[in-house]
């Protein structure tokens, strides 16, 4: 039989610290617990253990603090966002039936050390889960501590069992309590012995065993030749010989703690369904309550899967009559709500004062004139609030329907209101805003859900229960979004932009397979090329990708420096290499055969994948993902075309014009920086462009005290750097590193930028500090970024937070005047009845395809509509060129 015993706090320490914050609507902090539980899933589906529980350490003073009053002194008290989750993941875990253990007076180390002598002497194996190497002396031929590193949300484990410890220690794990005796535990503040580092301790320890055996035949083992105690390590050992014997008390685990404990009771049992399952609708773990197959019990309030919708009437229309008779009562109302199935393979459709009441559902194998109904309904003379309304639009445009109408998107306004959540599904909101769970919406997503074969009724209730809901969250929604003021990012900006995206998404961008395939051949015949010269270079053959066999090559054969060493072994990224440049001709070899395969495979293979049978590329626009309000592109990425090198950058000569057609591009011309002069008030900045001069030749002019004719391309350089730097909150290290000068010039530029833009440094001073008092930033046209980091006492967290509050007002308004720009030049080109369509947006840039005839007016429409978007301080300035591909208008 096996029990597994946690370090509670331990293991929440490394969640909360692995996992960016994590809160619920009403800010409750909720990482630590959330990654604690992901821990103890893959733990259990690890080691399946038949018993299970958790031990945590409590505030009052324990033996070892009355025994030394420096123990643990320097140790830092736990974050508040950390010390509210406790008690939390102890709710959590009396509703999962995981006994938990603490006791006044006592660590938690000790309660583990006494559960597992408990478990030992009643036959019973014992894993140790924690993240704290104290408990490895528990390691026996029953006890096995498996040490847990979490970071950047991945966990990992190592069990060190007796053996494990041996190899790595070259002792027994029980004295690893006589190692910390002389050297001490700096997370503990034990002292140790005053000049015993950790390399002569181990040695000592590897020779004598334990201390006691080291200081009872001190005259003999100090006069022993083989002894690695010098004279001055010896006189070190005497003087702190009563340290050593109170470090050693200090260290030890004690393991008779009196708790009332016995294996058989911490069996693993069932957990309190209904009870987790409101703890986790409170906690917004939706997506733990699928994982767990959690529903409500009997008479739980929460458990209705419908309960916001009130005593919702529900019809199938069969015939046109009744179709006509419904669209003329929605043409009369405010709006209506409604989902459709993919393929619009299906409507429900609700409406209601002030909440849904009735619904109505429309299916093409039930409804003659079915076309004839998806045609009124997606008019212009029916206002619809739908959910995930730009994915909606495609679908219309691939039926040749109007996308007209649309006055809401419950999936666009929850982004806004929290734009860090990740994800805004219709069931993760009935979670957040009226703590419900509704079915998956899944359930009507599926193809054949609604087929012939299929029983319908639980695709339908999923169906009607999400139409319902997207009119409940309409109502919370808009008010929200008006007491926030983001009424004008979401009706300005937000909603007009998703049938310009739904456009670009159906039109694509032509792609030359031929002249793709002859770039793939002339990739091939350089990475053989380079192939060869590593394995000459190297003298053998060997996987150039495995990076243990190229580290065996590298450091190993050749006898190149090792930069960087791993758990695995050698380390041979991009940055080692980097480093080793100079070393040995096969480096460069590396790196020119790691280019080449990049772009081979990601980009011509990948992008080869995706032409459709078209001969374009559908890339999908992303408007609910990033936090300032960006734009991505997925499936395939065509932002992140490469452009920095030569090589990388005739990928944009792929992208072609059908036959007799152009691409006009055109980008905004150092947008972020003209924003920053704007929103800083920066007057000489401000002059700077205002006169039209080379905004960076200007600051370096003034940063380096020469007239601008005197700048020399290095000065330049460095002032973009600053330039640049300093609209994302750039450090003096981290702008010496881009730019190769010591951290102290570094410093010395940005005082004298700041001297010559003083507006700039008032800004950067006064956004911080406004975000620390609003608990956010926002942009000029009122997005919101919330910003808890600012409050953490976390430093690297409250580091962050401020980073992001000096960025997201400037990347976040350069977003919403490109998507305001989109929309003018969408909305310009039909009005004067062109045939060009967008169909590339790159950040600042925007890609058009046109008839030939049309070139020299769309360049003029891209140029007028972007520079006239917006009236700021500074101009807005945007380039605009035609070329048969997007390489050629780039130029």
């Amino acid at each position: 039989m096996k029990l597994m015993v946690i370090d509670g706090n331990s293991i929440i320490n490394r969640a909360f610290y692995g996992i960016r914050m994590l809160t619920t609507r009403d800010g409750t902090p909720t990482n630590a617990v959330y990654g604690f539980l992901n821990i103890l899933f893959k733990l259990l589906d690890e080691e399946a253990p038949e018993g299970l529980c958790v031990t945590f350490d409590r505030k009052a003073p324990t033996f070892r603090h009355l025994a030394y009053e420096g123990y643990k002194a320097q140790r830092k008290g736990m974050p508040d966002e950390l010390a509210a989750q406790l008690p939390i993941l102890k709710d959590v875990l009396h509703a999962m039936n995981i006994p938990t253990y603490e006791l006044d007076g006592w660590e938690a180390d000790d309660l583990i050390g006494t559960i597992a002598e408990l478990d030992g002497k009643a036959g019973w194996e014992t894993v140790v889960v924690t993240g704290d190497k104290d408990s490895l002396q528990l390691i026996t031929e029953q006890t096995t501590v498996k040490l847990v590193t979490t970071r950047m949300g991945q966990t990992t484990t190592r069990d060190m069992t007796s053996e494990a410890f041996r190899a790595e220690y070259g002792f027994d794990p029980i004295h690893i309590v006589d190692l910390k005796a002389l050297m001490g535990d700096s997370s503990d503040n034990i002292p140790g012995v005053k000049g015993i580092g950790e390399k002569t301790a181990m040695g000592l320890i590897q020779m004598y065993g334990s201390i006691a055996h080291l200081y009872d035949h001190m005259p003999e083992i100090v006069t022993a030749p083989e002894t690695p105690a010098k004279p001055g390590v010896v006189k070190k050992l005497e003087e702190g010989r009563e340290m050593a014997r109170m470090s050693y008390d200090l260290a030890t685990i004690h393991r008779d703690a009196p708790i009332d404990f016995k294996p058989e009771d911490a069996a693993r049992k069932p957990v309190d369904g209904p009870a987790l399952y409101e703890l986790f609708l409170k906690l917004e773990f939706s997506k733990l309550i699928d994982k767990m197959g959690l529903t409500a019990g009997a008479g739980t309030p929460s458990g209705a899967p419908s309960a916001f919708e009130g005593h919702l009437e529900r019809e199938i229309v069969t015939d046109a009559s009744r179709m006509e008779e419904l669209l003329t009562l929605w043409r009369g109302l405010d709006h209506v709500a409604l989902v459709a199935l993919p393929g619009l393979n299906g409507v429900c459709v609700a409406w209601g004062s002030g909440k849904a009441e009735r619904a109505a559902l429309f299916f093409p194998d039930r409804l003659e004139g079915y076309n004839d109904f998806l045609r009124a309904l997606f008019s212009a003379g029916i206002r619809k609030v739908s959910h995930g309304v730009k994915g909606l639009m495609g679908a219309l445009l691939t039926e040749g329907l109007s996308t007209e109408g649309f006055v809401f998107d419950t999936e666009l306004a929850a982004y806004l209101l929290a734009p860090t959540d990740g994800s805004y599904e219709l069931e993760k909101l009935s979670v957040s805003y009226f703590n419900v769970e509704t079915p998956k919406a899944k359930a009507y997503q599926d193809p054949d859900a609604f087929g012939p074969l299929a029983d319908p009724a639980g695709p339908m209730e999923a169906l009607v229960s999400h139409t319902a809901l997207v009119e409940a969250l309409y109502g919370v929604l808009s008010q929200q979004l008006e007491e926030m003021e983001l009424g004008r990012v979401c009706y300005d900006v937000e909603l007009p932009l998703c049938p310009v995206l739904a456009e670009m998404e159906h039109t694509g961008v032509l792609v030359d397979r031929k002249a793709l395939a002859k770039y793939g051949e002339m990739l091939d015949e350089q990475i053989s090329r380079d192939e060869a010269a590593i394995y000459d270079l190297a003298g053998e053959t060997f996987n150039i990708n495995s990076t243990q066999q190229l580290g065996h090559i590298l450091f190993d054969k050749l006898g190149l420096p090792p930069v960087k060493k791993t758990k695995t072994g050698y380390s041979t990224n991009a940055e080692v290499l980097e480093k080793l440049q100079g070393h040995h001709p096969i480096i460069d070899a590396i790196l020119s055969y790691r280019q080449y395969t990049k772009l081979k495979s990601t980009y011509v293979d990948g992008l080869s994948k995706v032409i459709g049978p078209d001969g374009r590329i559908h890339t999908s626009f992303q408007n609910t993902v990033t936090a300032t309000g960006r734009l991505s592109s997925t499936e395939p990425n065509l932002q992140n075309i490469p452009v920095r090198t030569e090589l990388g950058a005739q990928l944009r000569y792929m992208f072609v014009a059908a036959p007799g057609h152009m691409l006009v591009d055109a980008d905004y011309s150092q947008i972020e920086l003209r924003l920053l002069a704007h929103i800083a008030d920066d007057k000489t900045m401000q002059e700077a462009f205002l006169s039209g001069a080379d905004i960076h030749t200007a600051t370096a002019a003034q940063v380096f005290g020469v007239p601008p004719e005197q700048v020399s391309h290095e000065m330049r350089r460095r002032a973009k750097a600053v330039n640049f730097g300093i609209v994302y909150g750039i450090s003096d290290f981290s702008l010496s590193q881009d730019i190769g000068v010591s951290r102290g010039e570094a410093k010395e530029y940005m005082e004298r930028y700041f001297a010559t833009f003083h507006g700039v440094r008032e800004y950067m001073d006064r956004v911080v500090a406004q975000a620390k008092e609003n608990g956010y930033v926002s942009t000029l046209m009122g997005r919101r970024r919330w910003l808890p980091e600012l409050k953490s006492s976390n430093f690297n967290l409250r580091s962050f937070g401020e980073r992001v509050a000096l960025n997201m007002p400037i990347q976040g308004t350069a977003a919403d005047v490109i998507k305001l720009a989109m929309i003018r030049v969408w909305k310009a080109m039909k009005e004067a009845g062109l045939e060009a369509k967008l169909v590339l947006q790159v950040h600042d840039e925007l890609i058009v395809e046109c008839p030939e005839g049309e070139t020299e007016q769309v360049k003029e429409l891209l140029t007028r509509e972007m520079e006239g978007v917006v009236d700021y301080a500074v101009p807005m300035r945007a380039d605009s060129a035609a070329g048969k591909s997007w390489g050629e208008a780039k130029g």
